[in-house]
């Protein structure tokens, strides 16, 4: 082998190893690279959760410190009353519906036309004024015909009078027979019957005349008038003229529950019911505007059993109505007061309605505050009596509520309920 092929195998073969070397350190850097890559990838996805959580961490902290820098509110001053317990007295109510003492239906006892009606709905009427009016002219015609008939039998009975007063003294004289005056004097009875029977004629003949003019049998409003001038109306008629409503007193009917019934029967001392109810005291009538009808009623009476269908028992109360204030077929309600004894009553200012329930804040340890429901037994005034929920001797917030979370802290503005009981009394 020659000295210059040698060098030259020498030579390609270090040229070889240098392209593979350049090659290799290609490849190498290239994986060198794509690792560099998916090892950053990697730690980015690793790293993530850390840097939010340490963001977060960062922010708490800085808020924290944030705050620390920044002088915390007060406490709220709020007044506190303390839960104590008096005589109690509450009302309860009865829907009612009104009626007059005597709700008169007007009807017409002879047939004809009406001619005149004299008074509009709702009018107020006195005993004896005219309100309507029916054709009088048959009814004149018939009166005049009855008296004719009246006079004529009178005129008959003059003739048979004057005809046995000639028989009676030729009898005496045994002129004629005893028979012929016995036929005459029959005549003469015949002729005073007849004489009767047209006189009731007459009389039922302007009894019907007087039917014609209608007039009101006692003081109070005038109903509905379904029929107007020129109709038919008569002793048929199915429906009356209008009702007159005589409401100088005016009756309330309302119905109590059995439970209701029951609670009646123990609050008055009485060994029958009628002796129960006159125990009763006076009671008031609430309106359809919220406002108490001045004068009380009385109730008077109750029914014998309970309605199966309603299971209540009804009563009726009475009331004074000179002013005519209250009309036949208003509604109310009856307000009977009922006495408690002692019991918690709380200003209703006090609490808040949540869910159909009704709470307060109880003032506790440290003055922390916390909502409690409370049972109501009922109201009186502006205030509930309350039968659970709260003790006597507690402390609750009476105003300022709705500035109020569970657990806030307030300090406590001692209130008087002595003084807010006679400053807005119960009942």
């Amino acid at each position: 082998m020659s000295v210059a092929y040698y060098l030259k195998s020498n030579v390609s073969r270090a040229v070889r190893h240098k392209k593979a070397d350049c090659f290799g350190k290609k490849i190498l850097y290239h994986q060198q690279n794509a690792m560099e890559k998916n090892l950053t990838r990697a730690g980015i996805y690793f790293q993530l959760p850390v840097l939010i959580m340490s963001i977060f961490i960062f922010n708490a902290c800085k808020q924290k410190s944030g705050d620390a820098g920044y002088p915390q509110m007060p406490p709220q001053e709020l007044p506190v009353i303390t839960v104590s317990s008096v005589p109690a007295s509450t009302y309860q109510y009865y829907t009612a519906s009104l009626q007059g003492s005597r709700d008169i239906e007007i009807r017409p006892q002879v047939d004809g036309y009406i001619n005149n009606i004299y008074v509009d709905e709702g009018a107020q009427v006195k005993k004896g004024q005219p309100l309507f009016k029916i054709d009088p002219q048959p009814y004149v015609e018939q009166l005049n015909n009855a008296n004719a008939l009246y006079m004529a039998a009178k005129a008959s009975l003059e003739d048979a009078e004057i005809n046995v007063n000639k028989l009676v003294p030729l009898v005496q004289n045994n002129v004629i027979s005893e028979v012929q005056l016995k036929s005459a004097q029959a005549a003469y009875n015949v002729a005073k019957a007849n004489v009767a029977q047209t006189s009731a004629a007459v009389q039922s003949a302007r009894i019907n005349l007087g039917y014609t003019s209608i007039t009101a049998p006692a003081n109070g409003y005038i109903g509905r008038l379904p029929y107007k001038m020129g109709s038919l109306v008569g002793r048929s008629t199915p429906d009356p003229l209008t009702v007159l409503s005589e409401t100088k007193d005016v009756r309330a009917y309302f119905s109590m529950s059995e439970l209701n019934f029951q609670q009646f029967k123990d609050q008055f001392a009485g060994r029958t019911i009628e002796e129960k109810i006159k125990q009763m005291p006076p009671v008031e009538l609430v309106l359809a505007t919220d406002s108490v009808y001045p004068q009380k009623g009385k109730v008077e009476l109750a029914e014998g059993q309970f309605d199966k269908t309603t299971g209540t028992i009804n009563f009726r109360a009475t009331f004074p109505n000179a002013q005519g204030l209250l009309r036949s077929g208003n509604t109310g309600k009856i307000r009977i007061v009922r006495n408690l004894g002692n019991s918690i009553v709380i200003p209703q200012e006090a609490t808040f309605e949540l869910q159909d329930k009704i709470f307060v804040y109880a003032v506790g340890d440290s003055n922390k505050v916390a909502s409690r429901p409370i049972t109501v037994a009922g109201t009186s005034g502006n205030y509930y009596v309350v039968q659970g929920g709260v003790s006597q001797g507690e402390k609750i917030v009476y105003t300022g509520l709705e500035r109020l979370r569970d657990g806030a802290v307030i300090k406590p503005q001692p209130m008087s309920m002595d003084s807010l009981l006679k400053a807005r009394p119960m009942l």
